[in-house]
């Protein structure tokens, strides 16, 4: 005579074999940027260079295809010229906050920094963001290249 297995003990056994999965890789978000600014290049190579895992963000000129396909018309009309971020649950990030995320995402002393800074009023660290992007081809320079010259290796992280 076969014993007969309850349904919730193959539940458990079922359950069991995923203990063994490994967690999932963070997902990518977005990082959107004015091509044609200096400034904003500088940002793109900041962002590779202390991005500890490799994957923290994907890259996209804000005149790109891929700004165009991926956010709305009427919410790119809303937006800033400067640095936008789209999260992995598909926020868009603008201005002293994208900047914050992106410190947070880059972990380490970078998220301390972030959590320093978020106890400055919002307007206030707007303000400073806006006065920046304002005066940035002044000091930084425009650029005709859409993508900052990066390493081969680099490249497969930027987007059209």
């Amino acid at each position: 005579m076969s014993a007969r297995i309850h349904p919730h003990k193959l539940i458990a056994r079922a359950c069991y074999a995923f203990r063994n999965v490994p967690p999932t890789e963070p997902k990518t978000e977005i990082l959107f940027y004015d091509g044609h600014c200096g400034l904003c290049h500088g940002a793109v190579k900041f962002v590779l260079r202390h991005d500890r895992s490799g994957n923290a963000f994907r890259f996209a000129p804000l005149q790109g295809q891929t700004f165009q396909s991926r956010v709305p018309a009427d919410q790119r009309a809303a937006l800033p010229d400067s640095v936008v971020v789209l999260t992995e649950e598909g926020s868009l990030l603008v201005r002293s906050n994208a900047f914050l995320h992106i410190l947070r995402r880059l972990g380490g002393g970078w998220r301390i920094l972030a959590a320093a800074l978020r106890v400055i009023p919002r307007p206030v660290r707007d303000s400073v963001y806006d006065f920046i992007a304002r005066i940035r081809f002044r000091i930084f320079g425009r650029r005709d290249e859409l993508c900052p010259i990066v390493p081969a290796d680099l490249r497969a992280r930027f987007d059209p």
